[in-house]
């Protein structure tokens, strides 16, 4: 058997409850969900840190970001860091990006062989920023993405509609290349940008969603019950207060972006498909992290609840991988790295290569057979170096899942402990529990073992000097960026 063609699908902040193949009823999302029935679905998938270029760089690497040392979206990975990319070439592939990456400093390729239209920000701590127009401010942390919410369009969906046009013009070029008696495999990163906010989207299928859409299943807490960090990241985002009405516009533009998204994969499947091209291919769909969409009062990402930390994960292989399957193991995006190294080496045909110094391990085998051996425990960090000036607050947390429990841990403040085979809601936090001491401090011990929270602090503000000066000089010097999809302002509008 030859080494198979594998198309690697990264959207951004896509909640995997809001998709049909994992439970949802109202959102229409056909062709992940067709592509649930053709393989197999994991429901137990986590980020490594719920948070862009972290989860991202980790999902190159193979890291969790401790080791990696990626923690914020201005830390830059070391070129001589290996990444999948790598990985691949050297097992014989030609690898393309099409899209988003979302990787800080001068290597914008880390790996890939080829780039096509690139991603929407700066390469560079302090570069030029992007403007949304009169969406400008609503992609960050802040109230102003829920107040800005509604029917419309952002540069974020303008982008993804490029990349679906690359991706099908290059399923034209792929298709001659394998053609050739003697054609290498193909890899094709696809980097889409939605469902991640504005939380702007089409006007008729806003207006689908609008009056279809439950309202959040979690209600907020009252903040003298509310874990106390949590009650001061709503007071620094100015989210403790946001209205039905708000929650429920908001909320209904996500879907419309989540359906978008599901057309945009079906567009760009559908082009492979008739070329032949999905016969012998691994198709992998994953997004970097969730989204809360107003559960408990949250927004965005940036915690360790199920709708922010756990992310949809589908593989498709015919012939390989069982069609209509799902695996309850827990996993991890850290896992993909060596899963696709597996997949590489999967023929004795191909080249064999490995990923040295990776936290990862490879779970094609779990795909292809439910039954396989596996670890079912992994970890999650969110940590911060006070360099955003609207959330100075230096955070260090870490998040582990093993078995039922997930124990978070915040330093500064108390852990929260839940069973999520129980109370798959995360309302009942046991952390005080006495008949749960001894757990909390295995797994306690377990979060900390080799997580040195004070050598990552000392690593963070080392790091925060160097940026500060990386950021001066690029304000100064304002060095091109590569790879670069230039927006326009004009792009982003809301109706009234």
């Amino acid at each position: 058997m030859t080494q198979p063609n594998i198309i690697y699908i990264l959207t951004d902040q896509h909640n995997p409850f809001v998709t049909g193949c994992y439970g949802d009823n109202i959102v229409r999302t056909p062709n992940l969900d067709r592509l649930a029935s053709e393989g197999v679905v994991f429901d137990n998938a986590y980020t490594p840190s719920p948070i862009c270029v972290p989860a991202r760089m980790s999902l190159l690497t193979g890291c969790y970001p401790h080791n990696q040392e990626c923690w914020t979206n201005s830390d830059i990975l070391p070129s001589d860091r290996p990444t999948f990319a790598h990985a691949l070439g050297a097992a014989g592939y030609k690898t393309r990006l099409v899209g988003r990456m979302h990787s800080i400093g001068p290597d914008q390729l880390r790996g890939f062989s080829e780039r096509f239209v690139g991603d929407h920000s700066t390469n560079w701590v302090g570069g030029v920023a992007h403007s949304l127009g009169i969406l400008t401010g609503t992609s960050g942390p802040a109230r102003v993405s829920i107040d800005k919410s509604g029917p419309g369009q952002s540069s974020y969906e303008i982008h993804d509609h490029d990349v679906v046009k690359s991706c099908q013009d290059l399923s034209s070029v792929i298709a001659k290349e394998q053609a050739a008696p003697d054609a290498a495999p193909f890899f094709l990163h696809v980097g889409l940008m939605l469902p991640h906010q504005p939380y702007v989207g089409n006007q008729e299928l806003f207006n689908y969603y609008y009056n279809r859409i439950p309202d959040p299943e979690i209600s907020a807490p009252k903040p003298v019950d509310e874990h106390p960090y949590l009650r001061a990241w709503k007071e620094q985002t100015d989210t403790a207060d946001i209205s039905a009405e708000d929650t429920r516009r908001a909320r209904a533009a996500y879907y419309a972006l989540v359906e978008t998204t599901d057309r945009m994969i079906g567009d760009i499947l559908e082009s492979y498909r008739d070329k032949g091209l999905l016969e012998n291919t691994l198709i992998i769909y994953v997004s970097d992290h969730g989204d809360q969409i107003g559960e408990r009062g949250l927004w965005w990402k940036q915690t360790f609840y199920e709708q922010s930390v756990r992310v949809p994960m589908i593989l498709s292989w015919p012939g390989i991988i069982p069609a209509n399957e799902r695996r309850s193991q827990i996993v991890n995006l850290v896992d993909i790295a060596p899963t696709l190294v597996e997949a590489a080496n999967h023929s004795q045909s191909g080249k064999a290569v490995q990923m040295p110094e990776i936290d990862g391990s490879g779970f094609l085998q779990l795909a292809i057979d439910g039954k396989a051996p596996w670890n079912n425990e992994t970890f999650s960090e969110y940590c911060t170096d006070g360099m955003n000036k609207r959330m100075p607050e230096k955070v260090q947390q870490r998040m582990i899942r093993s078995g039922p429990w997930k124990l978070i841990y915040y330093h500064g403040y108390p852990s929260q402990l839940f069973n999520l085979e129980d109370d798959p809601l995360e309302t009942n936090d046991l952390i005080k529990a006495p008949s749960h001491a001894d757990l909390v401090h295995a797994l306690q011990e377990k979060i900390l073992k080799n997580w040195d929270r004070e050598q990552i602090s000392q690593t963070m503000e080392q790091r925060r000097l160097r940026k500060t000066i990386l950021s001066e000089w690029s304000r100064q010097t304002k060095p091109a960026d590569t790879y670069r999809w230039a927006i326009n302002k004009d792009d982003n509008w809301l109706d009234s």
